[in-house]
């Protein structure tokens, strides 16, 4: 049971989405901690589960974002000693790997828009997906070295990683399973996120893959909700003990 979930948040149009949704639906307390705001995190201790968001800034630019080094060891901590349930998303998956071992860097080329995925084995974590599905993509690092004892659930045809397990309880994913409708909607103030975008797929791409990506929520949420409840349901964690 979840009780009190902790989110490390890292941008105003980056929240917990549909995942802050399931939590709260389960009776969970959500403490968002800004860290772009420069807000602290706390101990530990008290939390049944981590939430880890994404944003646009890189693991490795700690001289631009200082609190990435307190975050890395947060999440050291949560999955070296704590062993609780984890989620990352995007950049979360990305510090998920390098604070357990892992290395990420840039990838080969930049992955935006809705992507197709493909499972790379059967792990309790996937079991109810389809072996192929379609998920938002908006990255250009990736997992380049998985952390001893991670295991790849599904990658794709750019980047393969694209849901790491590590153990039975902590998972990401480089794709974006949090959105909504609004979320999309708000990344289009995210010049950034923009640029890649126009960058990958040219000038008025936004509207193009907004257009696209609303008709496929209801799937992509399936998706999103499947594995969260696998992964707090404890089919996950009974599946590797």
């Amino acid at each position: 049971m979840i009780s009190r979930a902790l989110v490390f948040q890292h941008m105003d149009n980056e929240p917990p989405g549909l995942f802050g949704e399931f939590l709260e639906a389960r009776g969970a307390r959500l403490d968002v901690v800004h860290l772009h705001r420069g807000q602290e995190i706390p101990s530990l201790a008290p939390y049944d589960f981590l939430l880890v968001m994404g944003g646009a800034m890189d693991v490795w630019e700690e001289a631009q974002y200082p609190w990435l080094k307190a975050e890395k060891a947060a999440i050291a901590e949560w999955a070296i000693s704590r062993q609780r349930p984890f989620f990352g998303v995007c950049l979360g998956m990305q510090l998920l790997a390098e604070a357990t071992g892992g290395k990420v860097g840039l990838a080969r080329a930049a992955e935006v828009g809705i992507g197709a995925i493909e499972l790379t084995g059967p792990h309790a974590l996937t079991a109810g997906l389809a072996q192929h599905f379609r998920m938002m993509q908006w990255h250009h690092a990736e997992v380049t070295q998985l952390p001893v004892g991670a295991e790849v659930l599904a990658s794709s045809d750019i980047t393969p990683v694209q849901i790491m397990a590590l153990g039975g309880n902590m998972v990401g994913t480089q794709f974006h399973g949090e959105l909504t409708p609004e979320l999309v909607k708000k990344w289009a103030e995210i010049p950034q996120y923009i640029e890649w975008l126009e960058t990958s797929l040219g000038a008025g791409a936004y509207e193009r893959v907004r257009t696209e990506a609303l008709p496929l929520m209801p799937k992509m949420r399936k998706v999103s909700f499947y594995m969260f409840n696998a992964l707090i349901g404890g089919k996950a964690q009974k599946a590797a003990a």
